[in-house]
């Protein structure tokens, strides 16, 4: 009797491992569905905004070509397509405006012309007049 002690002590000892592993093994198995169904939703999202972006690009690209076809009729109807009044043009454009210097001036220094000085000057009123 003395030796069947020990021996079921050790059987009950091992028995309770195997029981914790198993515990354990169901335990990692559910996280590890849970993980998926995580990932699966996340690469959802991440195919619903490629699919999104590629869109877009498609779009750009397609601006693209149609500002590439009016080009070459643009250079062929006089030359190089002037360029407008850039933000520092604007904004040089309106502190001359505000130190009251005419249009005239402020197109001839800014090679600009003068209808456009006086389009901005238009816009920027009736902005001012709305706030």
């Amino acid at each position: 009797m003395t030796q069947a002690l020990p021996l079921a002590l050790l059987c009950g000892v091992s028995l309770a491992s195997v029981a914790l592993s198993f515990l354990a093994l169901a335990r990692v198995r559910m996280l590890a569905g849970v993980a998926e169904r995580r990932a699966r939703a996340h690469m959802g999202q991440l195919s619903a905004t490629v699919d999104a972006v590629g869109k877009a690009v498609e779009g750009l690209a397609e601006e693209v070509r149609e500002l590439q076809q009016y080009a070459p009729a643009a250079r062929m109807q006089g030359g190089e397509a002037k360029a407008g009044l850039n933000l520092s043009r604007r904004s040089q454009a309106l502190r001359m405006h505000r130190r009251g210097e005419p249009s005239e001036q402020i197109a001839a220094s800014l090679a600009v012309s003068r209808q456009e000085i006086d389009l901005l000057l238009k816009v920027h009123r009736i902005v001012m007049s709305r706030c």
